[in-house]
């Protein structure tokens, strides 16, 4: 890979440490020089160690020639809301929040929550679209709101035009993600239900999708 330009777009972690340092390494490797990392929300909830993941992408990489950039997905977007108390506590709680609760010993510190509250929650350039759920055609890009980037469901089989562009996106599990379907990538492989941690790797240079994907941990049998 050396004389080109990587970005390596990662899925939803919701608090899965271990499989993000796997998968951190793994990106590390594929790019001894350097590239960016696009992390495409909901790093807490569900899953054991929520503070760990969020202390880990706040602190930015360790090594020199790289750049993190972290969206916002929904589960960010609810428990913010919920500590600000303009939506319902047990709209969070009862989808993992008690499990981010635990991890940060019941108080999460303002810092975290301002983070979290800052996020963007889509990224455009000349190839890509990067947001966490999706982003819908029949609306121009600057009309699209969290409601949309954060929440939407896409048809598993479907490829939009998307303006010319390839979308890469989180939020609906599949043990077939990572997966590319024409002008669109999901790569919420189901970390936290029993999938993989996984990242679609593209050349930033050329248009399209995915050159590759990675992966960290091992599938459970039992993941749908």
């Amino acid at each position: 890979m050396n004389g080109r330009h990587f970005t390596f777009a990662v899925g939803d972690i919701h608090g899965c440490l271990e499989q993000l340092e796997a998968l951190l390494a793994a990106i590390e490797s594929a790019a001894p020089g350097g590239g960016r990392v696009v992390f495409l929300g909901d790093l807490v909830d569900r899953g054991p160690d929520s503070r760990g993941v969020v202390e880990r992408i706040m602190a930015g990489p360790t090594k020199p020639g790289w750049e993190w950039i972290t969206l916002k997905g929904n589960h960010e977007a609810m428990l913010v809301a919920a500590r600000k108390g303009i939506a319902e506590m047990s709209l969070w709680l009862t989808n993992g929040g008690y499990e981010t609760l635990e991890s940060y010993g019941g108080a999460i510190p303002l810092s975290h929550l301002v983070w979290m509250a800052e996020r963007p929650s889509i990224i455009t350039e000349s190839y890509r679209i990067f947001a966490h759920a999706g982003v819908d055609e029949t609306l121009p890009l600057e009309e699209q709101g969290d409601e949309i980037l954060l929440w939407m469901r896409t048809e598993p089989n479907y490829s939009g035009y998307y303006w010319g562009k390839h979308l890469c996106h989180g939020h609906t599990p599949s043990r077939s993600n990572p997966r590319t379907v024409g002008n669109r990538t999901n790569v919420d492989s189901g970390a936290v239900f029993g999938g993989v941690l996984s990242c679609a790797v593209f050349d930033d240079n050329v248009p399209g999708g995915p050159i590759e994907f990675l992966v960290a941990g091992e599938q459970d049998a039992y993941w749908p």
